[in-house]
């Protein structure tokens, strides 16, 4: 029997915990991931439908945007981002990592929808990069490519960065 993983809300009115082994774990670049987390990425673990188990908070658990794509379940208190994907009907619980109380194990594996990414958003880890979603058929795109790709008629971010860096510096 492995150890289970424990998680919470913020406020910890939601508590749940998981047994692994985990499916996956990936950091998702979309729109969608983006506005619900406030970050860069929405950072996720998989585990089957059988290993997870919601202990209590099940009525302030509220989904946004069925029908839409992948849900975005939260906190009706404290507004922490909690699950995604099919919640809850589907085979796979998708766990937003944050949540965890717990070193779940498990580490990013790759990025998905990085062709959405926000315009100051840099990868800077070596991970696979993929255009859309993943899938066990979905091939990674390099990031030279993808980096050229994004805004090819301008000036690299780090350049244009330090342009503006030694124009602030010889004004001051």
């Amino acid at each position: 029997m492995s150890k289970k993983i424990r998680g919470s809300c913020l406020c910890g009115a939601v508590r749940f915990q998981v047994e692994p082994p985990f499916i996956r774990a990936g950091h998702c670049h979309c729109e969608r991931c983006r506005k619900h987390s406030g970050t860069a990425v929405c950072t996720q673990a998989r585990v089957s439908k059988e290993q997870f188990r919601l202990l209590q908070g099940e009525n302030l658990i509220r989904v946004y945007g069925k029908g839409e794509g992948a849900v975005k379940a939260f906190c009706v208190n404290c507004g922490s981002s909690l699950f995604g994907g099919d919640w809850p009907e589907g085979d796979e619980i998708s766990i937003r990592m944050g949540a965890f109380d717990d070193d779940p194990g498990i580490r990013p594996q790759y990025h998905t929808f990085v062709n959405d990414r926000a315009a100051w958003d840099e990868i800077t880890d070596n991970l696979p990069q993929y255009a859309l979603a993943w899938s066990a058929s979905a091939r990674p795109i390099s990031a030279r490519v993808q980096s050229e790709s994004r805004d090819s008629s301008q000036p690299s971010r780090k350049a244009t960065a330090s342009k503006r860096l030694r124009s602030e510096m010889t004004d001051a």
